[in-house]
């Protein structure tokens, strides 16, 4: 087993990995959005991968999920897990809690999202996209998180959104009535392709702010979504570090 965690927003360094170097990989798809960091945690082999880049330059419609996800395959990763920050649809789900994703709405308007510009004559590849989080990770997270005693939410349906910008309140109300559960500008794209790739995907999210439909607080700012992620680093990095030991042992 060879696993790559790709970090979201306020998450674009890990530095908890041994024997650590640096891999630059080209992709027939153009360049990742960072180098490769790739090394080990607790004996199992780790890739790290910095979503928007190590200085987070790259904006979300920009950032070359293609050429990431290939990249992490022509280094032999089998299995993916991303974190990302989130903003929350639901009274329930509040500041700093983690929500383990189980399904997505794809919301995105201007992303290369296949890795599959055509097709063979006679050959069309159309992946099933049903269940597109991985249950045998999931399964991981969830016990990790339950051991670490974090405030967590076993399912739940991200949307992602275009961005940068963030959303209008009619729209958050409107994906509230679509069944979405948190709002992001990353998932969708991401979990398709590495699908399309066969390389099992999941993600963590973490709840920084309630979008803009709870009219008791302020609407999101990057700032507050910085604020709330920075102070929850520490846990995202306890959960992976569990994450690891157990699947060392499914290895």
């Amino acid at each position: 087993m060879k696993l790559a965690i790709i970090g979201g927003s306020g998450l674009e360094t890990l530095d908890i990995f041994k024997d650590s170097k640096e891999k630059t990989i080209i992709t027939p798809y153009g360049d990742p959005s960072s180098s490769l960091l790739e090394g080990t945690m607790l004996g199992l082999d780790v890739v790290f991968l910095s979503r928007h880049g190590k200085q987070h330059t790259i904006t979300p419609t920009h950032v070359n999920n293609r050429a990431n996800i290939q990249a992490l395959k022509q280094l032999g990763c089998t299995h993916i897990i991303a974190t990302t920050a989130c903003g929350s649809l639901r009274q329930h789900i509040g500041h700093g809690h983690m929500v383990i994703l189980d399904q997505f709405i794809d919301f995105t308007r201007f992303r290369a999202n296949t890795l599959h510009d055509t097709f063979e004559p006679h050959k069309p590849i159309h992946t099933g996209m049903a269940t597109p989080f991985s249950e045998e990770l999931r399964k991981v997270i969830i016990q990790s998180a339950n051991e670490e005693l974090f405030t967590f939410h076993k399912t739940g349906t991200v949307v992602t959104i275009e961005g940068p910008r963030f959303s209008t309140r009619a729209e958050s109300k409107m994906f509230q009535l679509w069944g979405a559960d948190v709002i992001n500008m990353s998932t969708a794209p991401e979990c398709m392709l590495a699908n399309e790739a066969g390389i099992p995907y999941a993600a963590i999210a973490l709840s920084t702010d309630y979008d803009c439909w709870k009219t008791d607080e302020e609407p999101v700012s990057w700032e507050s979504i910085l604020e709330v992620f920075q102070q929850n680093v520490e846990n995202v990095t306890k959960l992976l570090v569990r994450i690891v030991n157990k699947l060392k042992e499914l290895a």
